[in-house]
């Protein structure tokens, strides 16, 4: 299993980043795990969309979601698919409100909405905690996290690897029984733990570098891949946070890297 970095800015798009969006290889199978704000042009050059076997979208907020409207138009009117994508629907994981969201964002106006339906192109599959299925190859498994929004982490797994994408999350124990094990832990770790703010990092939204690394050591995982830092936070600042509480190896993910799981 391989990942590939197509953006990891938190909160939004940064000077040198694209927001979250990552490609996951396995076997024959490619997924992405999230679409953010400019992501769909590195995902064009690391693979054809049309290769592509699903979209996995942990929350729905427009840095993790916001690229769908491109590939949205590539799949409904690129002048020469391989096959007929009505007849072969790109499977689409995501909260259940997907579809409406999604549609409102592609054709803003009123006009234009009633006469737009995403199924057409689209398999949209709900998710919820607790939620299994596969994708392609490979089989994924989703649990609720702590974010303002309804939010999902991500456990994929193929041929005897693990991967967990935390998404956006406060600290929480399910992602901690979501990665127990897990040969790496793609976990956001959005701001330090102590700023001119605060001394604690308000609850239930994101992760501080410090708590990134207690997920990952409590979950037991293999390597700890750390990602969403906003771009006005110190990277390195962060990354010393989460080496401090987990003794695995931590590396920040840069866009346009490769990572074998």
């Amino acid at each position: 299993m391989r990942l590939i970095v197509l953006g990891c800015s938190g909160s939004g798009p940064g000077p040198t980043s694209p927001a979250s969006g990552y490609l996951v290889e396995a076997g024959d199978t490619r997924l992405t795990l999230d679409l953010g704000n400019g992501t769909f042009g590195p995902l064009q050059r690391h693979t054809d969309p049309w290769a592509i076997d699903g979209v996995v979208f942990s929350h729905l907020h427009p840095d993790h979601c916001a690229d769908f409207s491109a590939l949205a138009v590539h799949r409904r009117y690129h002048p020469s698919p391989p096959f007929d994508p009505r007849a072969r629907r790109l499977p689409v994981v995501a909260p259940a409100e997907a579809p409406d969201r999604f549609a409102a964002a592609y054709a803003p106006s009123a006009a234009e909405r009633a006469e737009t339906d995403l199924t057409d192109v689209f398999d949209f599959r709900p998710l919820a905690d607790g939620s299994e299925g596969t994708v392609g190859g490979v089989a994924f498994t989703a649990r609720r996290v702590d974010h303002v929004c309804e939010a999902y982490g991500v456990r994929v797994e193929h041929a005897g690897r693990s991967l967990v994408y935390s998404g956006d999350t406060g600290p929480c124990e399910s992602l901690v029984e979501l990665a127990r094990g897990a040969d790496a832990l793609l976990c956001e770790a959005t701001w330090p733990h102590v700023t001119p703010h605060w001394q604690e990092p308000p609850p239930g939204v994101h992760l501080s570098g410090r708590q990134a690394g207690e997920h990952a050591a409590a979950a037991g995982v293999g390597r700890l891949l750390i990602t969403h830092v906003a771009a006005w936070f110190d990277a390195d600042e962060v990354v010393a946070e989460a080496k401090m509480a987990f003794d695995g190896p931590v590396e920040l993910v840069a866009p346009g890297c490769a990572y074998e799981i």
